[in-house]
């Protein structure tokens, strides 16, 4: 990912952030086959490793789990994200010399990955991914509310992911590269939005006001 030095994240702190608040990533590797992609819910488990490791599942159907990865695999988080126009910009009436442009924020995440079907090990992937979506609800799912036979059926139906991240980069475009009024004109922009998503980026632009 080409990250300028102004939209570089390197907080570990915050990386982990961003890539729980993702919720869904998308796993990406390069086989003899060409690239293949699966949109994934991993979760971080970073009492492993220096980044940490991310954990997760895929269907035994799926070919991308089977087939050897060359080189690295690249995981993709995305967060917030908003279009731009320059119409917010203060500086298009000054001079006119402006133009659209996307803020947004990204994890890319790569190691290489473990593909498993040991039971055990994946019932406890699918535990803690389970545990995880289902701690915020008033009354959780457990894995174990359904049959102990139908969930080991289940399982025979997917193969488990371990990844160990090795490298990482974090970007976060937030108009850091825009002066002061500027930012402050696409983060009132942006809050003047219907859209939910808009008002998330909003907030991440640095202000001065």
């Amino acid at each position: 990912m080409y990250v300028p030095p102004a939209f570089r994240e390197d907080d570990p702190v915050e990386l982990r952030h961003i890539m729980r608040a993702a919720r869904l990533s998308t796993l990406v590797t390069a086989t003899a086959e060409g690239l293949m992609a699966t949109p994934l819910p991993l979760f971080l488990d970073e009492s492993e490793g220096e980044h940490g490791v991310l954990h997760g599942h895929l269907a035994r159907a799926n070919p991308q789990w089977a087939l050897p990865v060359h080189g690295e695999a690249l995981v993709v988080f995305s967060g917030p994200d908003a279009y731009v126009t320059p119409s917010w910009y203060p500086a298009k009436r000054e001079h006119g010399k402006v133009v659209p442009t996307w803020n947004y924020v990204a994890v890319h995440a790569y190691g290489q990955p473990e593909f498993f079907d040991d039971a055990t090990r994946l019932l406890e992937v699918v535990t803690r991914l389970t545990n995880l979506h289902e701690q915020p609800r008033a009354e959780p799912w457990s894995v174990t509310d359904a049959p102990e036979a139908f969930i080991k059926a289940q399982l025979k139906g997917i193969v488990g992911l371990r990844l160990p991240i090795t490298r990482i980069d974090g970007k976060r475009k937030m108009s850091q590269n825009r002066n002061a009024d500027d930012r402050d004109g696409v983060a009132e922009g942006l809050l003047a939005s219907d859209a939910a998503s808009d008002h998330a980026v909003s907030r991440l632009i640095p202000r001065h006001r």
